[in-house]
């Protein structure tokens, strides 16, 4: 449990919720429902009023955040947030500095991070001098340097173009292949359903769906996201209509709508 302004407000309510190593995991649900005050109690910024909070089978409670940020990394979804340092590199150094990687640790970790998400040929240029998508892409790296065996997004897809949103589902996919838990919060229904194979919808701070996309997406499941003020996405409801589920591919929506008799 989690309350807000003198307990006027409980953002988390009896949510019970377990994440498996190596996870995949999407929390949606409105504005207000506990998506980003959950993912904070994981790596220490928030404390349960009530309750535990356990990473890789230890109490949270007994852990200071820098000990939680060797075990997960939180990307804010607003870079500004978390960027301050002088250059792109000096940025992305500062995490695997702190956890005492080796020089050769080091420099190999921002290397990896930076060509992951495009930004190698701007190592030397100042943060704030890359527009505010690319600043969320150095944001990204600056985590992804620290090799935590939990990666947090919060609305990684948020203003990026489609070479931006490529590379995010490019880290995840690598991150997946490295065994690495990601979890991500966000409000784009297709690539919660392409990306991820577990879908937590919340509302209210109540866990109120949770299952794969196909599942959580489906006809029968589209009042409950309604009532959280999701829709399901364009192909869900094209699949439905066309009696493909709710996850179609895009090869088999351009197949249904091409053999669909015309009126």
């Amino acid at each position: 449990m989690h309350i807000y302004r003198d307990g006027a407000v409980r953002a988390l309510d009896g949510l019970d919720l377990s994440l498996e190593p190596g996870e995949r995991v999407a929390l949606v649900g409105q504005n207000g429902s506990g998506k980003t005050t959950l993912v904070r109690h994981l790596n220490g910024l928030l404390r349960p009023a009530a309750g535990r909070v356990v990473v890789d089978g230890i109490d949270a409670a007994g852990l200071h955040v820098a000990q939680l940020a060797r075990r997960v990394g939180l990307v804010f979804q607003d870079p500004d947030r978390q960027i301050f340092a002088g250059s792109v590199r000096a940025e992305v150094e500062f995490g695997p500095r702190n956890l005492r990687f080796s020089d050769a640790q080091r420099g190999a970790a921002v290397e990896e991070a930076l060509a992951a998400v495009g930004l190698a040929e701007e190592a030397d240029t100042n943060p704030y001098d890359l527009g505010g998508s690319r600043r969320k892409l150095l944001a990204l790296a600056s985590v992804l340097a620290m090799g935590t065996p939990v990666l947090i997004l919060d609305e990684p897809t948020t203003g990026q173009d489609l070479r931006g949103v490529a590379r995010v589902r490019q880290v995840i996919e690598s991150a997946h292949a490295a065994g690495r838990t990601v979890v991500a919060i966000s409000h784009d229904m297709r690539f919660v359903a392409e990306m991820f194979e577990r879908v937590v919808v919340l509302r209210a701070g109540r866990v109120i769906l949770d299952g794969p996309p196909a599942e959580v997406f489906a006809e029968r499941s589209w009042p409950l996201l309604q009532s959280t003020f999701l829709e399901p996405s364009l192909a869900a409801r094209a699949g439905a209509r066309l009696g493909l589920g709710s996850t179609p591919t895009d090869a088999s929506l351009i197949a249904a709508l091409v053999s669909e008799p015309r009126p």
